[in-house]
This record gives C-alpha cells, sequence and structure tokens, in this order.
C-alpha cells in the first residue's frame, strides 16, 4: 500500500493512494498514528473513505511530516569512499563495525515538491539522495531478526547538506549540525515493505535511484547496493535505548547520490554547487519522485565568534 499526507483547509489529511487518486482518512487522523497497523487504515479508507480527491488537486506534505527523530545512516560504500577520496582519506575501518548515524533535525521536514531555501552564509549547498525507514513500533534493545518487524515503510529522503558548513563545524568533532538542518525533504509517498518484497535483493531492494540538476542526470545507483539492511540500523539505533512509531531512519546517500560524491571522484570543477534556481529532482522507483527548487536563504544574523584569551 501507498499512503500520502497531503494540505487542506482544517490542516493536514492522511490518504490510501490507489493510481492517481487519494482515499481520504477522516480529519485529524495522521499517518503516524496508524504506522502500526497500516494494512487495516488501508481497507478502512478503500471501504469508507472520508473523500476522495484527484492526486493532482491537492498539495502534497512528507508523509510524516513531524517525526519524533530523524537519524541519518551511512550505508552505501561507494558513497563514502567517494567523499572520503574529497579530503584525502579512505573508508575508516570502523565504518564497517556497525551502521554509524548522527541525529539531524525533525523540524526542517519539507515535502516532495516544497521549495528549498538556501542555508544561512552557506555557499556549497549540495543534496544527498536517500530513502528512508519509518519505525512502525516502539522497542529497545531489539535484535535484528526483531527488527524487521518494526518497520512500517519506506520513504525518499533528501538529505540538503552545506558542505562548507558542515566541514567547518566538523573540525571541533562535533556536528553536521548547521550543515544539515535547514531542509529534509521525505516524499512523496509512504511504501508498505510488502509492496516492496518482489524487488528485494542485497540489504534493501533491486530498485534503481537517480539524481538530476536542472535535468540532467549527475548521479545513481542500485537500492540493493546498501551495505547494512534496514533492520541492522534499527537493531543499533534501539541499543540502550528507545526507538518509536514514527522516527525515520535515513539510509545515507546512495552511490552517486550527491555532488561531493562526484567533487570527490572527479574534481571541484565537476559540477557548481547548487544555488537559487536551482531544480534537484530525485528518482527511486516504485517510491516515485521529489522535485525540488533551491530559492534564495535569509544572511546570519549576529556575530556569533569567541573573543580570543
Amino acid at each position: 500500500m501507498r499512503f500520502v499526507t497531503y494540505a487542506a483547509s482544517e490542516g493536514d489529511r492522511a490518504g490510501l493512494l490507489v493510481s492517481q487518486e487519494v482515499y481520504a482518512l477522516p480529519p485529524g487522523v495522521r499517518l503516524v498514528d496508524l504506522l502500526d497497523d497500516l494494512r487495516g487504515a488501508g481497507e478502512a479508507a478503500l471501504r469508507d473513505p472520508a473523500e476522495v480527491v484527484p492526486l493532482e488537486a491537492v498539495r502534497l506534505r512528507a508523509p510524516i511530516p513531524d517525526p519524533p527523530t530523524v537519524r541519518d545512516f551511512m550505508t552505501f560504500e561507494q558513497h563514502v569512499e567517494g567523499v572520503a577520496k574529497l579530503m584525502g582519506a579512505q573508508v575508516p575501518a570502523q565504518w564497517y563495525e556497525a551502521p554509524a548515524f548522527y541525529f539531524t533535525n525533525p523540524y526542517a521536514v519539507r515535502g516532495p515538491y516544497d521549495d528549498v531555501p538556501v542555508p544561512p552564509g552557506c555557499e556549497v549547498f549540495d543534496f544527498e539522495l536517500e530513502v528512508a525507514a519509518v519505525v512502525g513500533r516502539s522497542g529497545r534493545d531489539l535484535s535484528v531478526e526483531e527488527a524487521a518487524g518494526h518497520i512500517a515503510g519506506y520513504v525518499l529522503m533528501n538529505d540538503w547538506s552545506a558542505r562548507d558548513l558542515q566541514l567547518a563545524e566538523m573540525e571541533v568533532r562535533l556536528g553536521p549540525v548547521k550543515g544539515k538542518d535547514t531542509a529534509t525533504t521525505l516524499g512523496p509517498v509512504l511504501v508498505t515493505p510488502d509492496e516492496l518484497e518482489p524487488y528485494r535483493a542485497g540489504n534493501a531492494f533491486d530498485l534503481p535511484m537517480t539524481a538530476a540538476v536542472n535535468g540532467l542526470t549527475v548521479g545513481g545507483d542500485r537500492w540493493s547496493n546498501m551495505s547494512f539492511s534496514y533492520p541492522q540500523m534499527l537493531a543499533y539505533a534501539s541499543r540502550g535505548t528507545e526507538v518509536r512509531a514514527g522516527d525515520v531512519l535515513g539510509s545515507g546517500t546512495c552511490g552517486g547520490g550527491c555532488l561531493a560524491e562526484l567533487w570527490g571522484r572527479l574534481g571541484l570543477e565537476a559540477h557548481a554547487p547548487l544555488s537559487a534556481g536551482d531544480t534537484v529532482t530525485l528518482t527511486v522507483e516504485r517510491l516515485g519522485v521529489q522535485r525540488c527548487r533551491v530559492v534564495e536563504g535569509v544572511e546570519p544574523v549576529g556575530d556569533l565568534r569567541a573573543a580570543r584569551h
């Protein structure tokens, strides 16, 4: 099944997407509250929809507009290797030991066709093509086998990245923080695992992922090339703590899924950083298409430098 959240006069509405029509759930019902039984929710929407509206008539929001947390992992070895080249490094041995992640900003989530502003002070703006899993029910200290049953579905994700800010703040052995938290794009649809099962291969699904800037394809990969599986990611995230329904777990950038990797392999002249007016189009087969225009952001406010002693 495929679910969407769309904007309505009374607030966000959730519904089941069938072909090019949305079978709406009752007003006030959020997908995040239904993740433990999406099949039941979908069958109810088909049986007795609150309304049926053409997909082209609604403005899609992120399927989960307000996730409790967003964790972003690094699971594609080709991406890690390519970006490491940018800094004259190699894939660290520790990367192979566990699926590393960081927490990014749940308040920065945007819909699949929303404009994205350049972060304040950023001059090297980039995108990251990913697929995120959405947690369906709470748990802690999960085994890999248990974790598989806690995944409600999958959604296309773009982890927008201010590379110059990211590299600067990580010099103090923290971050990425302001390098990442202006925008994270999710959607257009949340797809349940059973719909993707025919494509299962490797650690994910054998489906193409492509990234384009202003209509020109700049990279791509197969989703199945992840070096860690989503159950491994979720099991690691749950160690010693709780994961909750609606938590988002990004795969990390696929191979060829960002400009930074292109710069690492071919040099900084391979492609200009993103700027206002550019359009980024990300596609994952069966998960849909994101199309976002980059717009001017705001200038940084205030001088935050510490005095030197």
